[in-house]
């Protein structure tokens, strides 16, 4: 049987996979054909499943050898490598998060074929490991027999553990995340998805049904919260887990709304690229069924991932398009997983946008809205970008001032990643370090250090003591914890 290749731009991982299933193959079939073929006896069916989840990529011998056993123009295999190729991370990307960020990004394009597969589920023992105590990291895992018991009933939002006094309410952690950072949270979000997906097994066909989208939740609110916490691999692995409970679920709305919080992160991490593929595989998958708010919200993740990327005119054309959806969306049309998207979040987002495009003049508005009692981390977070289009503009002090409110609102948030982005400010002030409100900024952040929150670190990543200084991060964090 010959294989109808996709079309379109492909990454290597999923065409592998969709050329393999068309043939009815499973991985170790098609490991045991292409040694028949080649000759060489070692490949096993693991190689076959990392070049399908991206972990590796096969070189141009074994590319020549898929094509042949496939039936595919060996063209088609050696543009996706190619382009898998340009989108590996970049260099300084965390240890461990290249991995995680390869196998999403194979993951997003398998859904975008299929929003509704099924076959995304890995299986009865879908489960996270236990996160550890000391620190927010966790991985997507099979069964873990260690863990314990799991919840038994899932309703109306809330996870209610056997064991007494151990409700989790994700309703209550999403609006407390607006109080509290992710340095503080990351463990809670991380042992609500625990408990998910160690129900999901023993759930039956019923509570399953109920389950999915609860589970998908949990795992788009810990990713969130690991990569406020300042760890991003734990919080790739969990949209990874969202992505596919959100598809056996058949809400193709809240997976994407997971794969837009993931180009989120990279967007933060400076891997605008991988960014840039994961807002446009999220609008061009969920689209049919997202409501305005969420549709506005995903063309402005594409809208800063490609200003962020060198690339103006997409980045303009999607925020044209964000506003022609909708400038201030309605509670009531909205789901309950974006209460927090008002007209005030969506004219923030415009002004950063503006800002990372070079386009400052009319941010300054639109930015300042932020600044509200209760959300000290978007305060943060925008003040930042504020402080950068001030810089733009030369407008020296008012950049200091800026900066130095937000400064403050990171202390309160609590929030790893507001004081990683506030790093990229205190480096620009630093080419005017004559100017005196340069002087008394650099004078409040040595102030600040002692106050400002960093990710916690796990015992078996934590840095020896003898190494402890200041780490190349401007002065904001006094060193990286996570090694």
């Amino acid at each position: 049987m010959t294989s109808t290749p996709p079309a379109g731009p492909r990454l290597l991982g999923p065409l592998l996979t969709q050329l393999r299933l068309a043939r009815g193959w499973s991985q170790r079939r098609l490991a045991a054909e292409l040694c028949a073929a080649a000759g060489v006896p070692t490949l096993s069916r693991h190689e076959v499943s990392r070049w399908e989840r991206q972990v590796r990529l096969p070189g141009d011998f074994w590319l020549r050898w898929l094509a042949a056993v496939l039936a595919a123009p060996v063209e088609l295999l050696t543009d996706a490598a190619a382009r898998s190729r340009r989108l590996a991370p970049p260099s300084a990307e965390p240890a461990g998060g290249g991995r995680s960020r390869a196998a999403l990004l194979a993951l997003a394009q398998r859904w975008l074929a299929d929003p509704h597969a099924t076959l995304l589920v890995a299986g009865p023992g879908l489960a996270v490991a236990r996160p550890d105590p000391a620190g927010p990291g966790f991985g997507v895992a099979g069964s873990d027999p260690a863990a314990g018991p799991g919840p038994s009933v899932a309703i109306g939002g809330t996870l209610r553990d056997p064991r007494p006094g151990r409700p989790v309410d994700l309703a209550g952690l999403r609006r407390l995340d607006d109080l509290v950072g992710g340095a503080d949270l990351a463990p809670l979000g991380a042992a609500a998805l625990g408990r998910a997906a160690r129900a999901l097994p023993r759930s039956g066909r019923t509570g399953r049904r109920r389950l999915l989208p609860l589970l998908a939740e949990s795992a788009q609110l810990a990713g969130w919260l690991a990569a406020d916490a300042g760890d991003p691999a734990g919080g790739l692995d969990a949209y990874r887990l969202g992505l596919r409970a959100a598809a056996a679920a058949g809400d193709p709305a809240l997976g994407g709304h997971v794969l837009g919080s993931a180009s989120h992160l990279l967007a933060g991490a400076g891997d605008a690229e991988g960014a840039l593929v994961l807002a446009r595989t999220a609008y061009a998958g969920s689209r049919r069924s997202a409501s305005p708010g969420l549709r506005a919200l995903l063309l402005h993740r594409v809208a800063l991932a490609a200003a962020l990327g060198g690339r103006p005119d997409a980045g303009a054309r999607a925020l044209d398009a964000a506003k022609r959806v909708t400038t201030a969306p309605d509670p009531l049309c909205e789901p309950p997983w974006l209460y927090w998207l008002d007209g005030a979040e969506l004219a923030a987002m415009t002004g950063r946008t503006l800002v990372a495009l070079g386009r400052p003049r009319r941010a300054e508005a639109l930015l300042g809205v932020t600044r509200e009692p209760g959300r000290p981390r978007r305060a943060a977070i925008y003040g930042g970008w504020l402080a950068r289009g001030y810089l733009q503009l030369g407008e020296v002090e008012l950049a200091c001032e800026a900066a130095g409110a937000a400064l403050v609102d990171a202390v309160r948030a609590g929030s790893p990643r507001a004081v990683t982005e506030l790093t990229d400010v205190r480096r620009r002030l630093a080419t005017h370090r004559r100017v005196p409100a340069v002087r008394r900024h650099a004078a409040l952040v040595a102030a600040a250090r002692p106050y400002l929150p960093r990710p916690p670190a796990s015992p078996a990543r934590r840095r020896p003591r003898d190494r402890a200084g200041p780490s190349d991060t401007g002065g904001y964090q006094m060193r990286d914890p996570t090694g």
